[in-house]
């Protein structure tokens, strides 16, 4: 009888080794899969993390444009200071050792003016344009690098957003009277015997550098969103990309 007990108890204790191995087993499995532990936060659902991530390029967005629209908002941030254009440095030179940097100098403030003007335009379109992102690429930019959601919304939106802002562009330009500060100075190289003419085409230029800028300060705000707790100012910001 003692010894169909004891037989009895090894073979309860080896059994239930096994099992709780099993368990182990099957536990660090789901761990592997969903990238968490047991004590995770729940798994987010698609619609969170599409939702999340549109949230974030919207709050991104709304405070970049605030930020680049303001009186040198562009002009003293060197982060997206737009300076002379970089084909027409030749033509600089020449006219700084002309004695022109004074209307150099103003030429290169009108751009930057333009670009602070377009950006009081500049929410409306970004905001419209992160409506069309997927699923797959919402867990993309969720497990991608600190500005992978800004690199999305440049890859996706680049060709339509320069549509739509050139007319944008345009309209600060004139504005700010860019053309006025322009002419003289391109006339004015022109002139010089020898030199290759000049004469870039000054709204390309301002509504890529604009847009440039612009997403230089979304990937500042995308970084933070992802980091700083503070910076998730929204229940569903904090769920996608808290820690806790």
């Amino acid at each position: 009888m003692k010894i169909s007990i004891a037989i009895a108890l090894i073979i309860s204790t080896g059994y239930l080794s096994n099992a709780q191995t099993l368990g182990k087993i099957v536990t660090k499995g789901k761990e592997t899969i969903s990238g968490g532990t047991s004590t995770s936060k729940p798994s987010l659902t698609n619609d969170e993390v599409v939702s999340g991530l549109r949230e974030a390029l919207t709050t991104g967005a709304k405070t970049a444009a605030g930020a680049a629209q303001k009186m040198d908002g562009f002009y003293k941030n060197p982060k997206i200071f737009i300076p002379w254009p970089a084909e027409a440095k030749n033509m600089k030179d020449k006219l700084v050792m002309l004695g022109m940097q004074s209307q150099v100098t103003q030429f290169e403030e009108s751009v930057n003016r333009a670009a602070e003007e377009a950006s009081k335009s500049a929410f409306d379109v970004f905001a419209g344009a992160v409506k069309g992102m997927s699923v797959s690429d919402g867990f993309a930019i969720l497990n991608g690098g600190d500005t992978a959601a800004t690199h999305f919304l440049r890859e996706k939106t680049t060709v339509s957003l320069t549509e739509k802002f050139k007319p944008i562009v345009k309209t600060a330009m004139d504005k700010v009277r860019v053309t006025e500060y322009w002419n003289p100075l391109v006339t004015k190289y022109n002139k010089i015997p020898g030199v290759t003419k000049q004469n870039p085409d000054l709204e390309a230029y301002v509504t890529a550098k604009a847009i440039d800028g612009l997403m230089i300060l979304i990937s500042e705000q995308e970084a933070k969103i992802r980091k700083d707790p503070a910076a998730q100012v929204t229940d569903l910001l904090k769920r996608v990309f808290g820690k806790s």
